[in-house]
């Protein structure tokens, strides 16, 4: 598909949309938003990406909501959940989700990353959740997302003053998957998603499953969800051939 707000390659099963509005450090508007939801679909139906990671082009990664959409919007619009919903779609995909954080991740771009599964971060990157600063409240997921990844102290801190943290600080609070230098963000992300498209395809799929399951499961309906995940597994076609060829190498090693 060809798109106006967004760029999509993929090699080796592993996909990078980068966010492509640099003049206003890619702003998240309605265009973009619809556009990104076209290729979640997009990624779901081709069935070779394994891993996607979301980048910005320019100065920023999401600079947050196009204020000037955001400004314009009222009550029947927050309802619509504009973005909320399109970040329940990136949290729900079947494939793992890396967002490559470097210069600004504010508001709705922040929230966006939380998101995603695992966040490489650039050192002299910025995130935050200001939106209290300008009269409303994050609306898209930072106060059950961020909680649950940072601790509901660090949340509460992060979105009642609305102050920006740099990348040491959002790894040191388990925001951060990983810190690089700015230029390595994107090498570092690619890193990890060839390293996710190696493994078994249905394997992942059913962990992230479970793994985003997991905070609002009983122990005893995790664990069930887990054996019945492993069941459909041990009856795969991957799972039997990935485990003959480490027997047949192990062989090899030991003659």
């Amino acid at each position: 598909m060809t798109y106006q707000t967004i760029r999509f390659e993929e090699k080796d099963g592993a996909g990078v949309c980068t966010f492509d509005r640099p003049d206003v450090r890619n702003a998240l508007n309605e265009e973009m938003v619809g556009e990104i939801r076209s290729l979640l679909h997009e990624v779901t139906a081709g069935g070779t990406c394994r891993a996607l990671i979301f980048t910005g082009a320019g100065s920023s990664f999401l600079a947050g909501a196009d204020i000037a959409e955001l400004r314009e919007r009222r009550a029947g619009d927050a309802l619509r959940r504009i973005n909320a919903a399109l970040f329940r779609e990136v949290e729900q995909l079947a494939v793992p989700t890396i967002a490559a954080i470097h210069g600004y991740a504010l508001g709705g771009g922040l929230e966006f990353a939380l998101a995603c599964d695992l966040r490489v971060v650039a050192e002299d990157a910025k995130l935050g959740q200001p939106e209290v600063a300008l009269g409303i409240m994050p609306g898209a997921g930072a106060t059950y997302r961020l909680p649950r990844i940072v601790g509901l102290g660090r949340a509460k801190e992060l979105i009642y003053t609305g102050r920006m943290i740099g990348g040491a600080e959002a790894l040191a609070m388990g925001l951060a998957n990983r810190v690089v230098p700015r230029e390595s963000v994107l090498e570092e992300a690619r890193s990890l998603a060839t390293a996710i498209a190696k493994n078994g395809a249905l394997a992942v799929r059913l962990a992230k499953t479970a793994l985003n399951h997991a905070h609002e499961l009983s122990t005893d309906a995790g664990l069930a969800l887990e054996s019945v995940s492993q069941a459909v597994l041990f009856d795969d076609d991957e799972k039997n051939e990935r485990m003959t060829r480490f027997l047949e190498r192990k062989q090899a090693k030991e003659s």
